[in-house]
């Protein structure tokens, strides 16, 4: 059976044209709705993401979006995570304590101090080199840190629809190379 993506974004719920939102449409995934999308609470945004986890049946690939990204690895923090999950695709991490994002984008602060130890599942983490919510260096931290795998997409922005990421289909190519790596051989992909 192949893998069920939860589809986990970042503040203001990635819109109707951001590529998880089509990605969530084209492959049957769930998603992680916030009661409110931009505002984010450490505890709130990781219980509902359990909510989803546990309310949705076969094994599971997170892919979550900047701030997305943050509630993945902190509701992994706090849980320990999930047998079921078998990945996570991490785009675009936000850092809440680079000292401009007071002024950047102030509902993100309430993510810091982001969890820096490994995560209880394989990961991926596809940054940007010219992000303004997050150096490059610093997600080459946090890869370190989640013991993840990490890969530059170039200077490319925020990777959503700002920079002119619709559709994404060089992200379908690292998810799907992502699941043949999590998923044992006798499982059907995408």
């Amino acid at each position: 059976m192949t893998p069920t993506l939860i589809i986990v974004p970042g503040l203001g719920d990635s819109g109707p044209q951001h590529w998880q939102t089509l990605w969530q449409h084209k492959f049957g995934a769930a998603r992680v709705r916030q009661d409110d999308p931009d505002r984010p609470e450490v505890a709130a945004w990781s219980d509902r993401l359990q909510t989803v986890v546990e309310a949705t049946p076969g094994d599971l690939v997170l892919v979550g979006h900047s701030c997305g990204v943050l509630n993945i690895v902190h509701w992994a923090a706090r849980t320990g995570g999930h047998e079921r999950v078998r990945g996570a695709l991490l785009v675009s991490p936000t850092d809440p304590e680079q000292p401009d994002m007071p002024q950047l984008a102030p509902a993100v602060c309430a993510l810091a101090p982001v969890p820096l130890r490994p995560l209880p599942f394989p990961a991926l983490v596809v940054a940007s080199e010219n992000d303004p919510y997050a150096r490059y260096e610093r997600a080459e931290t946090f890869a370190a840190a989640w013991e993840a795998e990490l890969v530059s997409a170039g200077e490319v922005g925020h990777i959503n629809i700002a920079s002119g990421h619709g559709d994404w289909p060089d992200g379908e190519v690292l998810l799907g190379e992502a699941l043949h790596a999590w998923t044992p051989p006798d499982i059907v992909r995408f």
